[in-house]
């Protein structure tokens, strides 16, 4: 049990939907053979032209609408964000719900700003030729979203896609269907043309057998670095760029000076907000000397006092976790850091009078990078905490990760504390906060080493989308470019010398081309013709 379970009726496959929390069967939802999946993606690269053609106005009057539509069903989306995932509904509306409805309210309008021709000032050729970029859509986009954040993910992309001019074929994760089709389904509400968003319902190996090629020309993949790494490796044998958002082993660095409270408040929920099945969650936790015992008091104490439970009761803090899988993964990583001298504090079982995959909120100490715990991405309700002694020390274990999406660094002192972010390696590095840097949706979202390529949100993960196609426009013609056919030692040395008179630091070895320059001009008549229009 806990492994994504499908099954055949009549010939045809289905996923039976669990809810994590009650492991109840919500729905058996169809997955599309290779045929239907075909279809699908045809039938959005047919949609391609007469999208991408609409204004810009036209086709955000359609997505605001969407906006709309949300809201009016919030409550509806947050139960089966839910039931579905896990998380509680107040979750479902801040993390998820929000994050889509301010990316549709805002890009709506910005959008047309980014998609504005403009010239390049030129230099060299400014006074012959003008040069200009077109931003045009790219064509059919693959958007492929993880389960931890089913709503937020996915939508992100597909909206910026389809702002863009773009047509989109979107496969949900397996864990998540019903969300998927509720994306689709508010889409079709919302008036969007037939074929403009496909929802695929499909395993992992079909997803990259028919989304990582042509006429696919972009993917969005959030998910494991190791998925990811396959879907780069697919894309790259068909020459299709991807935008890749992988895993986390995000630090939080807590300096003597930090404001006490509000720390070990973020660390807390940073730690175990979406059960901790959040790349950008406090995956390890580093905490100066001075304040150590206290602090980790204090975390300890509050971790004890989170709430288990249904997502849908209003009062519990913390859900399911999504799999039984998912949970192992988890329980490993605890046994393996004991076996090898860490110690729990709070937490580290499976809280067995519950029915769901439910793991205590845990934290641990005397761990260190030689744990899986510190290295591997948990993706569950853990907090390892170590002590640091200095800055030094804590920027060198901070950035010993293969991964770097987000941190954060804690102090009164603004100045300190962004001189320590400035050198950690990561994407985005958080002051006084943690973790809720994916809501800033104006912001880019991107990760540095293994935790991914390319950016979403912000304006630049709105040109992720766009083709920033060239124009090179010839003002002044010239009827014979010095450059062209025949070529010749005065067509040589008219180069040469340009060159130096150009480039060349220095007065007097500019004054020397230029004499060079004239002297050639003044007695060599091939040299003067090489000149003429």
């Amino acid at each position: 049990m806990g492994m994504l379970r499908v099954e055949q009726e009549n010939g045809k496959s289905f996923i039976i939907d669990i809810n994590p929390a009650t492991l109840e069967v919500i729905d058996k939802v169809p997955l599309d053979d290779e045929d239907t999946i075909q279809k699908k993606v045809e039938r959005v690269q047919r949609a391609f032209y007469n999208w991408s053609s609409l204004d810009f106005e036209d086709r955000a009057e359609i997505i605001s609408r969407a906006g709309q539509i949300i809201l009016n069903e919030l409550d509806e989306i947050a139960r089966l964000i839910t039931r579905e995932q896990g998380k509680p509904m107040i979750e479902a509306v801040t993390a998820d719900i929000m994050v889509a409805v301010d990316i549709i309210s805002f890009y709506s309008k910005r959008g047309k700003e980014l998609m504005k021709e403009y010239e390049i000032p030129l230099h060299l050729f400014k006074f012959v030729k003008k040069s200009k970029i077109v931003p045009r859509p790219l064509g059919v986009v693959a958007v492929i979203s993880p389960w931890n954040y089913p709503f937020a993910i996915p939508m992100s992309g597909i909206v910026f896609a389809l702002l863009a001019g773009n047509t989109v074929v979107f496969k949900p994760a397996s864990e998540t269907p019903l969300i998927g089709l509720k994306i689709k389904d508010i889409f079709d509400k919302a008036g969007l043309p037939s074929g403009v968003l496909e929802t695929v319902v499909t395993r992992g190996a079909l997803a990259e057998k028919y989304l990582c090629v042509p006429p696919i020309r972009k993917v969005v993949f959030t998910g494991s670095t190791e998925i990811g790494k396959r879907i780069l490796k697919k894309c790259a044998e068909n020459v299709i760029p991807a935008v890749v958002e992988l895993g986390g082993k995000d630090p939080m660095v807590v300096l003597d000076d930090a404001d006490f409270e509000s720390a070990v408040d973020a660390a807390v929920w940073g730690a175990f907000t979406n059960a901790g099945q959040v790349c950008a969650s406090v995956e390890r936790l580093y905490v100066h000397k001075k304040i150590a015992k206290e602090f980790i008091d204090a975390v300890v104490e509050r971790a004890k006092g989170i709430r288990l439970g249904n997502g849908e009761d209003p009062n519990t803090d913390m859900g399911p976790l999504i799999s039984e899988s998912q949970l192992k993964t988890v329980s490993d990583h605890v046994l393996e850091a004991v076996q090898n001298g860490a110690r729990v504090l709070a937490g580290g079982t499976r809280r067995e009078d519950l029915k769901g995959y439910f793991y205590e909120p845990t934290v641990l100490v005397d761990v260190n990078h030689s744990m899986t715990c510190m290295r591997e991405e948990t993706f569950g309700p853990t907090l390892p905490i170590m002590v640091f002694e200095n800055e030094d020390e804590a920027i060198r274990l901070a950035n010993d990760t293969k991964f770097g999406l987000t941190a954060s660094v804690w102090s009164r002192d603004l100045k300190r504390a962004e001189r320590i972010a400035k050198k950690i390696e990561a994407g985005t590095v958080m002051i006084n906060d943690h973790a809720t840097s994916y809501g800033i949706t104006d912001t880019p979202w991107q990760g540095m080493k293994e935790s991914g390529l390319g950016r979403s949100h912000s304006d630049e993960g709105f040109k992720e989308f766009l083709f920033p196609h060239h124009i090179n426009i010839e003002q002044i013609p010239l009827r014979k470019k010095p450059w062209a056919y025949p070529y010749s030692k005065e067509k040589y040395d008219l180069f040469a010398v340009a060159q130096q008179l150009i480039f060349k630091k220095g007065l007097l070895p500019k004054a020397s081309a230029l004499y060079k320059l004239f002297e050639e001009f003044r007695t060599n008549e091939k040299f003067r013709k090489v000149l003429k229009p």
